[in-house]
Parts: C-alpha cells; structure tokens; sequence
C-alpha cells in the first residue's frame, strides 16, 4: 500500500477522537412488528441497534419489551401518506385529518408501544413536507412526559420534518443511509461500508434497515467486531443527541 494511502487508512478511524469523540454511528432496524421471528432476531443482535415498531402489529408490544429488556432504544415508526398514494398502514396518520384526529392517531400510537422514547415516520413522503401537520406531531411529541425524540427518515427530500422538530424543541436527527433499498447481500454491505466512511469523514451517522433476511445476515456479521475493525462505535440515539 502506498504511504499516502496508509497514512489516511490510519487517520480516518482517528479524526472523530481528535475533535473530542470517536467516530460512531446510529443503527435503526424499522418496520417491526409484523413478524415474530425477525423481530427476535433484531433484539438479539449485539450492541445499541434501535428497533422502530409499527403500530397496531401482532407482536409489537411483545417485541418492545423484549428490545427494551435488552437494552435497546424502542421507537414508534408512525405510518404517515406518501406520495404515491401506498397504503402506510393501520394507525396511520394523513394529510385530510382535522387536527385533533391527527393528534389522537399519535397519542395511540405513543401509548401502544411500550417504552417509546422516539418516533420516526413509516413513508411520509407527502406528509412530511407538510409544516402544519408536522407541528401537530411535535406539539404531541413535547407533551409527552417521557422527553421524546424524532429522526426523519427523510422519505422526501423536500421534508421539513427535522427543521419543524428543532423549532418545536423536539429532539431530532435525520437519516443519512438507507442500507437495503437493494435487498442484493453485496448492496447492502455497499451501503453499510458508506454508512462508516459518512461516521469516520463528518464524526456520526445515521443509518436505517430493515428485518430482511439479508440485512440481517449482514449485521451479524459486521456488528460483533465494528469497533476493532473498522474504528467506528455504535451508540444508542440518545447518546448521538447528548452530543447536538
């Protein structure tokens, strides 16, 4: 290997630690809920993974528990419209809701999955350009006692989601890697290893799968040893928001 070349393999797990922190990155597995046994093996994946869980699920509330007992972050992944008109689901929240609807919707939601300490969109594409109904969620979020947080899954990318939860005091990150639009093994670990460099050049990242069989067969593999090998630490979403 080149010198250069050396030199900057040794730098970059290094540049987070030299501004304070080590390079780390944010793993969220959504769409849970709907099957028992992907469900399962997301909790026992190693480390601080967050497990975003759909409303209204057969095995939601069960895999909330069994995530939280394990020491992992619970999310609400709140079904929002889209624009292509797809179904997002039960328990979704639209663009033609009267306010105090859209509220109860979120407050349904919230109370349904047990140890929620954040919320993120399922879809959203056409709802999350929405600033009205996206304050409504907010103004749901801060009521909540249990200091709740939102990452924008950035489905759209003229989303004002994030920018409405910062106005509204709201906790909030933003998506920076989908891992499995291409559910190809190859693909996937593509865009887990971009998920790294984005954590090593800007010092965190925020990355999003699903429980597909060949996500899944990707992070077991590469999250057992993600520090030693590849410089960069998993840290739970609360941590990540410590830091902003």
């Amino acid at each position: 290997m080149p010198l250069r070349c050396l030199l900057l393999a040794l730098w970059l797990p290094l540049a987070g630690i030299a501004a304070g922190q080590p390079p780390s990155m944010v793993l969220i597995i959504d769409d849970l809920g709907d099957q028992a046994a992907a469900g399962s093996r997301v909790a026992r994946l190693p480390g601080p993974v967050v497990c975003s869980i759909l409303p209204q699920t057969p095995h939601g509330r069960a895999l909330a528990h069994s995530c939280h007992a394990r020491n992992k972050e619970v999310m609400l992944h709140l079904p929002m419209e889209a624009v292509n008109g797809a179904d997002p689901g039960p328990g979704a929240v639209t663009l033609d809701m009267l306010p105090e609807e859209f509220r109860h919707v979120v407050r349904q939601g919230l109370a349904e999955i047990p140890h929620v300490g954040a919320v993120n969109n399922h879809m959203g594409s056409l709802l999350t350009q929405a600033p009205a109904p996206m304050g409504w969620l907010m103004e749901e979020l801060v009521r909540d006692a249990r200091d709740l947080a939102f990452v924008d899954s950035r489905t759209s990318t003229r989303t004002v989601a994030y920018r409405i939860a910062r106005e509204h005091g709201v906790p909030a990150v933003s998506r920076d890697v989908f891992l499995d639009h291409d559910r190809e093994p190859d693909s996937i670990r593509r865009q887990f290893m971009r998920l790294l460099d984005m954590a090593r050049r800007e010092g965190v990242a925020v990355g999003i799968g699903h429980p597909y069989p060949e996500t899944l067969a990707v992070l077991e593999d590469e999250l057992p040893d993600l520090e030693a090998a590849h410089g960069v630490r998993l840290v739970s979403l609360r941590e990540l928001l410590r830091r902003d």
